[in-house]
Protein backbone atom coordinates (compact mmCIF):
# COMPACT_ATOMS: atom_id res chain seq x y z
CA UNK A 1 0.00 0.00 0.00
CA UNK A 2 1.22 3.59 -1.24
CA UNK A 3 2.79 5.33 2.49
CA UNK A 4 -0.19 7.17 3.98
CA UNK A 5 -0.45 9.95 6.25
CA UNK A 6 0.03 8.38 9.51
CA UNK A 7 -3.10 9.97 11.17
CA UNK A 8 -5.32 8.81 7.97
CA UNK A 9 -8.63 7.05 9.63
CA UNK A 10 -9.41 3.43 8.37
CA UNK A 11 -11.63 1.11 9.43
CA UNK A 12 -10.12 -2.24 10.45
CA UNK A 13 -12.20 -4.36 12.05
CA UNK A 14 -16.35 -5.50 11.97
CA UNK A 15 -18.48 -7.70 13.78
CA UNK A 16 -22.09 -8.90 14.19
CA UNK A 17 -23.93 -10.97 16.18
CA UNK A 18 -27.59 -12.23 15.89
CA UNK A 19 -28.99 -14.22 19.03
CA UNK A 20 -31.94 -17.11 18.19
CA UNK A 21 -31.06 -19.32 21.76
CA UNK A 22 -33.92 -20.03 23.84
CA UNK A 23 -32.30 -18.22 26.73
CA UNK A 24 -32.77 -14.64 27.12
CA UNK A 25 -29.48 -12.42 26.42
CA UNK A 26 -28.83 -8.74 27.44
CA UNK A 27 -28.17 -5.83 24.85
CA UNK A 28 -24.69 -5.56 26.77
CA UNK A 29 -23.98 -9.43 26.63
CA UNK A 30 -24.87 -9.23 22.85
CA UNK A 31 -23.19 -5.78 22.32
CA UNK A 32 -19.90 -7.62 23.22
CA UNK A 33 -20.20 -10.57 21.39
CA UNK A 34 -20.15 -8.32 18.34
CA UNK A 35 -17.36 -6.40 19.73
CA UNK A 36 -15.57 -9.53 20.54
CA UNK A 37 -15.77 -10.43 16.77
CA UNK A 38 -15.05 -6.80 15.50
CA UNK A 39 -11.32 -7.33 17.66
CA UNK A 40 -10.83 -10.62 15.93
CA UNK A 41 -11.93 -8.97 12.76
CA UNK A 42 -8.98 -7.18 12.88
CA UNK A 43 -6.49 -9.50 13.46
CA UNK A 44 -7.07 -9.67 17.56
CA UNK A 45 -4.11 -6.89 18.34
CA UNK A 46 -6.36 -3.95 18.81
CA UNK A 47 -7.30 -4.91 22.21
CA UNK A 48 -5.44 -2.85 24.13
CA UNK A 49 -5.07 -0.10 21.68
CA UNK A 50 -8.32 1.09 22.03
CA UNK A 51 -8.53 4.27 23.43
CA UNK A 52 -12.75 5.47 22.99
CA UNK A 53 -15.34 2.60 23.71
CA UNK A 54 -18.99 4.01 22.23
CA UNK A 55 -21.97 2.26 23.04
CA UNK A 56 -25.31 3.85 20.79
CA UNK A 57 -28.48 4.26 22.33
CA UNK A 58 -30.38 1.11 23.47
CA UNK A 59 -34.41 1.27 23.39
CA UNK A 60 -34.61 -2.15 24.57
CA UNK A 61 -34.59 -2.46 28.22
CA UNK A 62 -30.31 -1.78 29.58
CA UNK A 63 -28.96 -1.04 32.45
CA UNK A 64 -26.98 2.76 32.85
CA UNK A 65 -23.28 3.35 31.54
CA UNK A 66 -23.52 0.59 28.76
CA UNK A 67 -19.51 1.57 27.42
CA UNK A 68 -18.93 1.12 31.44
CA UNK A 69 -20.17 -2.30 31.27
CA UNK A 70 -19.15 -3.00 28.12
CA UNK A 71 -15.88 -2.31 28.57
CA UNK A 72 -15.55 -4.65 31.74
CA UNK A 73 -16.94 -7.40 29.85
CA UNK A 74 -14.35 -7.14 27.36
CA UNK A 75 -11.07 -6.47 29.80
CA UNK A 76 -10.79 -2.87 27.44
CA UNK A 77 -9.07 0.40 29.96
CA UNK A 78 -10.09 2.96 27.43
CA UNK A 79 -9.65 6.86 28.51
CA UNK A 80 -13.12 7.83 27.62
CA UNK A 81 -16.70 5.85 27.66
CA UNK A 82 -19.14 7.34 25.68
CA UNK A 83 -23.35 6.66 25.27
CA UNK A 84 -25.32 8.63 22.74
CA UNK A 85 -28.88 10.31 21.94
CA UNK A 86 -31.34 8.27 20.06
CA UNK A 87 -30.59 8.21 16.37
CA UNK A 88 -30.71 6.35 13.56
CA UNK A 89 -27.86 7.98 11.71
CA UNK A 90 -25.77 7.98 14.76
CA UNK A 91 -23.62 4.92 13.71
CA UNK A 92 -22.89 6.86 10.02
CA UNK A 93 -22.51 10.11 12.31
CA UNK A 94 -20.04 8.85 14.82
CA UNK A 95 -17.63 7.74 11.50
CA UNK A 96 -17.24 11.29 10.89
CA UNK A 97 -17.36 12.34 14.49
CA UNK A 98 -13.86 9.89 15.50
CA UNK A 99 -12.01 10.40 12.15
CA UNK A 100 -12.25 14.21 12.81
CA UNK A 101 -10.84 13.23 16.31
CA UNK A 102 -8.15 10.74 15.10
CA UNK A 103 -7.10 13.49 12.31
CA UNK A 104 -6.76 15.57 15.45
CA UNK A 105 -4.73 13.18 17.14
CA UNK A 106 -7.13 13.57 20.02
CA UNK A 107 -8.39 9.90 19.62
CA UNK A 108 -5.97 6.85 18.39
CA UNK A 109 -8.61 3.84 18.10
CA UNK A 110 -12.33 4.13 19.09
CA UNK A 111 -14.76 0.76 19.07
CA UNK A 112 -18.62 1.56 18.24
CA UNK A 113 -20.83 -1.31 19.41
CA UNK A 114 -24.33 -1.20 19.49
CA UNK A 115 -27.42 -3.70 20.23
CA UNK A 116 -30.56 -4.50 20.73
CA UNK A 117 -32.58 -7.27 23.14
CA UNK A 118 -35.63 -6.93 22.51
CA UNK A 119 -36.91 -9.98 21.47
CA UNK A 120 -35.30 -10.80 24.24
CA UNK A 121 -37.17 -8.45 26.66
CA UNK A 122 -40.08 -9.73 25.03
CA UNK A 123 -39.73 -12.96 27.86
CA UNK A 124 -37.93 -11.27 30.72
CA UNK A 125 -39.06 -8.16 33.03
CA UNK A 126 -36.58 -6.04 34.84
CA UNK A 127 -33.09 -4.45 33.21
CA UNK A 128 -30.10 -7.22 32.97
CA UNK A 129 -26.81 -6.46 34.35
CA UNK A 130 -27.94 -3.49 36.91
CA UNK A 131 -25.35 -3.84 39.15
CA UNK A 132 -23.10 -0.67 40.26
CA UNK A 133 -20.22 -0.04 37.64
CA UNK A 134 -17.57 2.53 38.53
CA UNK A 135 -17.86 5.81 36.34
CA UNK A 136 -20.59 7.14 34.51
CA UNK A 137 -21.15 7.48 30.60
CA UNK A 138 -19.98 10.46 28.60
CA UNK A 139 -23.51 11.12 26.50
CA UNK A 140 -22.62 12.61 23.24
CA UNK A 141 -25.59 13.53 20.28
CA UNK A 142 -28.39 15.82 19.62
CA UNK A 143 -30.34 15.12 21.99
CA UNK A 144 -33.72 16.76 21.01
CA UNK A 145 -36.89 15.28 20.83
CA UNK A 146 -38.34 14.75 16.88
CA UNK A 147 -41.61 16.06 17.50
CA UNK A 148 -43.43 18.87 19.11
CA UNK A 149 -46.61 19.88 21.01
CA UNK A 150 -49.02 19.28 18.08
CA UNK A 151 -47.52 16.18 16.64
CA UNK A 152 -47.46 14.55 19.79
CA UNK A 153 -51.81 16.08 20.48
CA UNK A 154 -52.82 14.25 17.48
CA UNK A 155 -51.17 10.53 18.36
CA UNK A 156 -47.50 11.06 15.70
CA UNK A 157 -44.84 10.13 18.27
CA UNK A 158 -44.56 6.58 17.52
CA UNK A 159 -42.90 6.16 13.75
CA UNK A 160 -45.33 3.54 12.32
CA UNK A 161 -47.77 6.64 12.66
CA UNK A 162 -45.81 9.90 11.57
CA UNK A 163 -44.18 7.87 8.50
CA UNK A 164 -47.10 6.71 6.47
CA UNK A 165 -48.02 10.75 6.39
CA UNK A 166 -45.02 11.02 4.55
CA UNK A 167 -45.76 7.93 1.89
CA UNK A 168 -49.02 9.44 1.36
CA UNK A 169 -47.26 12.95 0.24
CA UNK A 170 -44.87 10.91 -2.03
CA UNK A 171 -48.55 8.80 -3.21
CA UNK A 172 -50.14 11.87 -4.40
CA UNK A 173 -47.16 13.57 -6.06
CA UNK A 174 -47.01 9.77 -8.18
CA UNK A 175 -51.25 10.63 -8.79
CA UNK A 176 -51.90 7.16 -6.55
CA UNK A 177 -54.34 6.58 -3.89
CA UNK A 178 -53.28 5.06 -0.69
CA UNK A 179 -54.18 1.60 -1.51
CA UNK A 180 -52.84 2.13 -5.17
CA UNK A 181 -49.33 3.29 -3.09
CA UNK A 182 -49.62 -0.19 -0.94
CA UNK A 183 -49.39 -2.80 -4.20
CA UNK A 184 -46.47 -0.29 -5.62
CA UNK A 185 -44.57 -0.74 -2.32
CA UNK A 186 -45.10 -4.31 -2.73
CA UNK A 187 -43.63 -4.50 -5.56
CA UNK A 188 -40.59 -2.02 -4.52
CA UNK A 189 -39.78 -3.70 -1.24
CA UNK A 190 -40.01 -6.83 -2.48
CA UNK A 191 -36.35 -7.37 -3.77
CA UNK A 192 -35.17 -6.33 -0.21
CA UNK A 193 -36.68 -9.78 1.32
CA UNK A 194 -34.35 -11.66 -0.97
CA UNK A 195 -31.33 -9.70 -0.11
CA UNK A 196 -32.19 -10.83 3.91
CA UNK A 197 -32.89 -14.04 2.80
CA UNK A 198 -29.72 -13.75 1.88
CA UNK A 199 -28.33 -13.53 4.94
CA UNK A 200 -29.50 -16.88 7.23
CA UNK A 201 -27.53 -16.31 10.17
CA UNK A 202 -27.51 -12.76 10.70
CA UNK A 203 -31.22 -11.04 9.33
CA UNK A 204 -33.70 -11.39 11.50
CA UNK A 205 -36.57 -12.21 9.13
CA UNK A 206 -34.21 -14.05 6.11
CA UNK A 207 -37.54 -14.58 4.20
CA UNK A 208 -37.92 -13.96 0.68
CA UNK A 209 -41.70 -12.79 -0.20
CA UNK A 210 -43.76 -11.82 -2.97
CA UNK A 211 -45.01 -8.21 -3.73
CA UNK A 212 -48.51 -9.56 -3.04
CA UNK A 213 -47.69 -11.00 0.60
CA UNK A 214 -45.92 -7.52 1.58
CA UNK A 215 -48.55 -5.33 0.28
CA UNK A 216 -52.24 -7.33 0.94
CA UNK A 217 -53.59 -7.19 4.73
CA UNK A 218 -53.67 -10.20 5.98
CA UNK A 219 -54.00 -11.41 9.81
CA UNK A 220 -50.20 -12.31 9.97
CA UNK A 221 -49.55 -9.03 7.86
CA UNK A 222 -52.13 -6.58 9.87
CA UNK A 223 -52.53 -2.77 8.15
CA UNK A 224 -51.02 -0.49 10.88
CA UNK A 225 -51.52 2.68 9.37
CA UNK A 226 -51.90 3.42 5.64
CA UNK A 227 -50.55 2.47 3.11
CA UNK A 228 -48.39 0.60 5.48
CA UNK A 229 -49.01 -3.13 6.17
CA UNK A 230 -46.42 -4.52 9.43
CA UNK A 231 -44.13 -6.29 6.98
CA UNK A 232 -43.40 -2.55 6.07
CA UNK A 233 -42.52 -1.65 8.79
CA UNK A 234 -39.09 -1.80 10.76
CA UNK A 235 -39.88 -4.22 13.74
CA UNK A 236 -37.35 -3.80 16.66
CA UNK A 237 -37.92 -6.55 18.77
CA UNK A 238 -35.17 -8.56 18.12
CA UNK A 239 -31.96 -9.72 19.22
CA UNK A 240 -29.41 -8.14 17.11
CA UNK A 241 -25.64 -6.87 17.33
CA UNK A 242 -22.93 -4.78 15.34
CA UNK A 243 -19.85 -3.09 16.28
CA UNK A 244 -16.38 -1.50 14.00
CA UNK A 245 -13.07 -0.85 15.12
CA UNK A 246 -11.56 2.81 13.32
CA UNK A 247 -8.26 4.03 13.87
CA UNK A 248 -5.40 5.60 12.78
CA UNK A 249 -3.21 4.13 9.57
CA UNK A 250 0.12 4.35 11.80
CA UNK A 251 -1.96 2.72 14.99
CA UNK A 252 -3.46 0.08 12.45
CA UNK A 253 0.05 -0.60 11.34
CA UNK A 254 2.03 -0.65 14.45
CA UNK A 255 -1.16 -3.24 15.63
CA UNK A 256 0.40 -5.33 12.54
CA UNK A 257 -3.61 -5.38 11.56
CA UNK A 258 -3.05 -6.68 7.96
CA UNK A 259 -3.36 -3.89 5.29
CA UNK A 260 -6.49 -6.44 3.13
CA UNK A 261 -8.39 -5.56 6.52
CA UNK A 262 -8.39 -1.91 6.02
CA UNK A 263 -11.40 -0.01 4.20
CA UNK A 264 -11.36 3.56 4.23
CA UNK A 265 -13.76 6.16 4.96
CA UNK A 266 -13.39 8.58 2.28
CA UNK A 267 -15.97 11.27 3.09
CA UNK A 268 -19.00 11.75 4.99
CA UNK A 269 -21.32 14.24 5.47
CA UNK A 270 -24.48 15.57 8.12
CA UNK A 271 -27.12 17.58 7.41
CA UNK A 272 -30.79 17.82 9.45
CA UNK A 273 -34.14 18.78 7.72
CA UNK A 274 -36.37 21.29 9.23
CA UNK A 275 -36.58 19.18 12.60
CA UNK A 276 -40.44 18.99 13.19
CA UNK A 277 -42.05 16.88 9.99
CA UNK A 278 -45.28 19.32 10.33
CA UNK A 279 -43.44 22.28 9.53
CA UNK A 280 -41.04 21.52 6.42
CA UNK A 281 -42.29 22.81 3.25
CA UNK A 282 -42.37 19.42 1.05
CA UNK A 283 -43.07 16.43 2.84
CA UNK A 284 -42.31 14.00 -0.03
CA UNK A 285 -39.34 15.11 -0.46
CA UNK A 286 -35.73 15.78 1.42
CA UNK A 287 -33.24 18.31 0.77
CA UNK A 288 -30.93 17.42 4.03
CA UNK A 289 -30.49 13.87 2.03
CA UNK A 290 -30.10 15.13 -1.27
CA UNK A 291 -27.52 17.80 0.24
CA UNK A 292 -25.55 15.42 2.54
CA UNK A 293 -25.52 12.91 -0.18
CA UNK A 294 -23.71 15.96 -3.03
CA UNK A 295 -21.31 16.94 -0.06
CA UNK A 296 -20.48 13.52 0.60
CA UNK A 297 -20.00 12.32 -2.88
CA UNK A 298 -18.50 15.45 -4.20
CA UNK A 299 -15.86 15.22 -1.15
CA UNK A 300 -15.03 11.41 -2.19
CA UNK A 301 -14.46 12.92 -5.60
CA UNK A 302 -17.17 10.23 -7.17
CA UNK A 303 -20.66 10.31 -8.03
CA UNK A 304 -23.45 8.02 -7.35
CA UNK A 305 -22.85 5.92 -10.82
CA UNK A 306 -19.67 5.15 -9.28
CA UNK A 307 -21.28 3.54 -6.32
CA UNK A 308 -21.26 -0.03 -6.50
CA UNK A 309 -22.29 -1.38 -2.58
CA UNK A 310 -25.35 0.70 -1.55
CA UNK A 311 -27.10 0.80 1.50
CA UNK A 312 -30.53 3.23 2.30
CA UNK A 313 -31.70 3.42 5.54
CA UNK A 314 -34.43 1.88 5.58
CA UNK A 315 -37.34 1.92 8.56
CA UNK A 316 -39.97 2.77 6.53
CA UNK A 317 -40.62 2.70 2.34
CA UNK A 318 -40.70 6.42 2.06
CA UNK A 319 -37.32 7.20 3.36
CA UNK A 320 -35.89 4.45 0.93
CA UNK A 321 -37.67 6.22 -2.07
CA UNK A 322 -36.57 9.83 -0.93
CA UNK A 323 -33.10 8.88 -0.96
CA UNK A 324 -33.13 7.35 -4.24
CA UNK A 325 -34.67 10.75 -5.59
CA UNK A 326 -31.92 12.39 -3.63
CA UNK A 327 -29.47 10.52 -5.32
CA UNK A 328 -30.60 10.59 -8.47
CA UNK A 329 -31.53 7.23 -9.01
CA UNK A 330 -34.24 4.76 -10.23
CA UNK A 331 -36.40 3.15 -7.87
CA UNK A 332 -36.12 0.18 -10.10
CA UNK A 333 -32.10 1.00 -9.84
CA UNK A 334 -30.32 -2.65 -11.01
CA UNK A 335 -27.78 -2.13 -7.84
CA UNK A 336 -30.46 -2.23 -5.46
CA UNK A 337 -30.56 -0.39 -2.03
CA UNK A 338 -29.61 -2.51 0.71
CA UNK A 339 -26.84 -4.96 0.54
CA UNK A 340 -28.43 -6.52 4.09
CA UNK A 341 -32.07 -6.50 3.44
CA UNK A 342 -32.84 -2.94 4.63
CA UNK A 343 -34.06 -2.04 8.33
CA UNK A 344 -37.36 -4.15 7.67
CA UNK A 345 -36.71 -7.15 6.73
CA UNK A 346 -32.98 -7.73 7.88
CA UNK A 347 -34.30 -6.30 10.80
CA UNK A 348 -34.65 -3.60 13.23
CA UNK A 349 -32.31 -2.96 15.82
CA UNK A 350 -32.85 0.74 17.16
CA UNK A 351 -30.28 3.53 16.80
CA UNK A 352 -27.83 0.27 15.56
CA UNK A 353 -29.00 -0.83 11.80
CA UNK A 354 -26.49 1.45 10.07
CA UNK A 355 -23.60 -0.64 11.89
CA UNK A 356 -24.82 -3.32 10.60
CA UNK A 357 -24.76 -1.72 6.82
CA UNK A 358 -21.38 0.03 7.53
CA UNK A 359 -20.21 -3.79 8.49
CA UNK A 360 -21.58 -5.72 5.14
CA UNK A 361 -20.52 -2.24 2.63
CA UNK A 362 -17.02 -2.90 4.75
CA UNK A 363 -16.94 -7.19 3.38
CA UNK A 364 -18.17 -6.51 0.33
CA UNK A 365 -15.31 -3.53 -0.33
CA UNK A 366 -13.02 -6.02 0.96
CA UNK A 367 -14.40 -8.63 -1.49
CA UNK A 368 -13.95 -6.14 -4.41
CA UNK A 369 -10.60 -3.99 -4.14
CA UNK A 370 -11.41 -0.41 -5.31
CA UNK A 371 -15.42 -0.58 -5.34
CA UNK A 372 -17.09 2.21 -3.72
CA UNK A 373 -19.98 1.35 -1.16
CA UNK A 374 -22.31 4.21 0.36
CA UNK A 375 -24.21 3.85 3.93
CA UNK A 376 -26.77 6.53 5.38
CA UNK A 377 -28.31 6.52 8.47
CA UNK A 378 -31.17 8.73 9.55
CA UNK A 379 -32.46 9.55 12.87
CA UNK A 380 -36.01 10.49 13.94
CA UNK A 381 -38.92 11.44 11.38
CA UNK A 382 -36.13 11.62 8.14
CA UNK A 383 -34.71 14.06 10.32
CA UNK A 384 -31.33 13.64 10.55
CA UNK A 385 -29.20 12.58 8.45
CA UNK A 386 -25.04 11.34 7.42
CA UNK A 387 -24.07 9.50 4.66
CA UNK A 388 -20.50 7.82 4.25
CA UNK A 389 -18.53 6.81 1.03
CA UNK A 390 -16.43 3.74 1.13
CA UNK A 391 -13.66 2.27 0.14
CA UNK A 392 -10.41 -0.02 0.03
CA UNK A 393 -8.81 3.03 -1.73
CA UNK A 394 -7.44 5.79 0.69
CA UNK A 395 -8.70 9.26 -0.32
CA UNK A 396 -6.45 11.24 -2.24
CA UNK A 397 -7.17 14.50 -0.97
CA UNK A 398 -7.33 12.93 2.91
CA UNK A 399 -10.92 12.27 4.73
CA UNK A 400 -13.46 14.77 3.80
CA UNK A 401 -16.21 16.22 6.11
CA UNK A 402 -17.54 18.95 4.64
CA UNK A 403 -18.89 22.06 7.06
CA UNK A 404 -22.18 22.25 5.69
CA UNK A 405 -23.64 24.64 8.32
CA UNK A 406 -24.24 27.20 5.40
CA UNK A 407 -26.08 24.51 4.34
CA UNK A 408 -28.10 23.71 7.32
CA UNK A 409 -28.83 27.19 8.11
CA UNK A 410 -30.54 27.31 4.74
CA UNK A 411 -33.00 24.89 5.48
CA UNK A 412 -33.84 25.50 9.20
CA UNK A 413 -34.68 28.74 7.84
CA UNK A 414 -37.32 27.01 5.59
CA UNK A 415 -39.66 25.90 8.27
CA UNK A 416 -43.45 26.88 8.48
CA UNK A 417 -44.60 28.76 11.51
CA UNK A 418 -47.72 26.45 13.29
CA UNK A 419 -50.74 27.44 14.57
CA UNK A 420 -54.06 26.28 16.23
CA UNK A 421 -56.90 27.96 15.07
CA UNK A 422 -59.06 28.77 18.09
CA UNK A 423 -62.24 28.90 16.03
CA UNK A 424 -63.18 26.77 12.75
CA UNK A 425 -60.98 27.32 9.88
CA UNK A 426 -60.26 26.34 6.25
CA UNK A 427 -57.48 24.49 5.49
CA UNK A 428 -55.95 22.19 2.43
CA UNK A 429 -54.38 19.02 3.05
CA UNK A 430 -51.28 18.16 2.73
CA UNK A 431 -50.38 14.77 4.08
CA UNK A 432 -52.66 12.14 5.74
CA UNK A 433 -52.92 8.34 6.75
CA UNK A 434 -55.83 6.34 8.38
CA UNK A 435 -54.64 4.47 11.44
CA UNK A 436 -56.14 0.92 12.09
CA UNK A 437 -57.23 -0.76 15.01
CA UNK A 438 -55.59 -4.54 15.85
CA UNK A 439 -59.27 -5.66 15.26
CA UNK A 440 -61.70 -3.33 14.26
CA UNK A 441 -59.73 -1.73 11.05
CA UNK A 442 -59.96 2.12 10.48
CA UNK A 443 -60.41 4.57 13.57
CA UNK A 444 -59.16 7.87 12.67
CA UNK A 445 -57.39 10.25 10.66
CA UNK A 446 -54.76 12.24 11.66
CA UNK A 447 -54.38 15.30 8.95
CA UNK A 448 -51.01 17.85 8.36
CA UNK A 449 -53.23 20.93 6.69
CA UNK A 450 -51.80 24.51 5.39
CA UNK A 451 -54.36 27.74 6.71
CA UNK A 452 -55.43 30.29 4.45
CA UNK A 453 -52.71 32.30 5.32
CA UNK A 454 -49.58 29.73 5.08
CA UNK A 455 -49.29 28.56 8.22
CA UNK A 456 -49.40 24.63 9.22
CA UNK A 457 -51.86 23.36 11.59
CA UNK A 458 -51.93 19.49 12.52
CA UNK A 459 -56.04 17.83 13.07
CA UNK A 460 -57.72 14.28 13.81
CA UNK A 461 -60.37 13.03 13.14
CA UNK A 462 -61.82 10.24 15.55
CA UNK A 463 -64.51 9.31 13.26
CA UNK A 464 -64.72 5.50 12.31
CA UNK A 465 -67.37 6.37 9.55
CA UNK A 466 -64.84 9.09 8.07
CA UNK A 467 -61.90 6.69 8.44
CA UNK A 468 -63.62 3.46 6.70
CA UNK A 469 -64.60 6.62 4.13
CA UNK A 470 -61.18 7.86 3.67
CA UNK A 471 -59.58 4.17 3.83
CA UNK A 472 -57.26 3.81 0.90
CA UNK A 473 -58.22 6.59 -1.13
CA UNK A 474 -57.32 10.18 -1.24
CA UNK A 475 -56.99 13.05 0.37
CA UNK A 476 -54.20 15.56 -0.19
CA UNK A 477 -55.43 18.76 -2.08
CA UNK A 478 -58.32 18.53 -0.53
CA UNK A 479 -60.28 21.38 1.34
CA UNK A 480 -61.18 20.54 5.13
CA UNK A 481 -62.69 22.56 7.77
CA UNK A 482 -60.32 22.11 10.92
CA UNK A 483 -62.44 22.12 14.27
CA UNK A 484 -61.46 23.49 17.68
CA UNK A 485 -62.58 20.85 20.03
CA UNK A 486 -63.79 21.42 23.84
CA UNK A 487 -60.86 19.76 25.32
CA UNK A 488 -58.28 21.84 22.99
CA UNK A 489 -57.65 19.02 20.45
CA UNK A 490 -57.99 19.95 16.57
CA UNK A 491 -60.51 17.82 14.81
CA UNK A 492 -61.58 17.98 10.92
CA UNK A 493 -64.07 17.81 8.58
CA UNK A 494 -64.21 17.47 4.57
CA UNK A 495 -66.08 20.64 2.80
Amino acid sequence: MTRLHPRTPVLVGVGEATHRGPEPIGAVDLAGDASTLALLDAGGTMHDRIDTLVVINILSPAPADPAHRLGRLLGLTPARHLSTTIGGNTPQWLVGRFADEILARTCDAVLVAGAEAGASARRVAGTPDSAAVAGADEVIGDDRVGVGPMEIAAGLMAPPRLYPLFESAIAAREGRSLDEQRTHLGGFMAPATRVAAGHPDTAWFPVERTPAELADPTPENRMISEPYTKWMNAIISVDQSAAYILCAAEVAEAAGVPTDRWVFPRSTADLNDVFFPSQRPELDRSPAIAGAARAALDAAGCGADDIAHLDVYSCFPCAVEMTAEALGLALDDSRGFTVTGGHAYFGGPGNNYTTHAIAEVVRRCRAEPGSLGLTTGLGWYVTKHAVGIWSTMPPDDGFGHPDLRAEQASIDQRALPLRTPDQRERATVDAFTVFHDRTAGPVSVPIVATLADGTRTIARSDDADLARELSGGRLIGAAVEIVPEADGALGFVPV
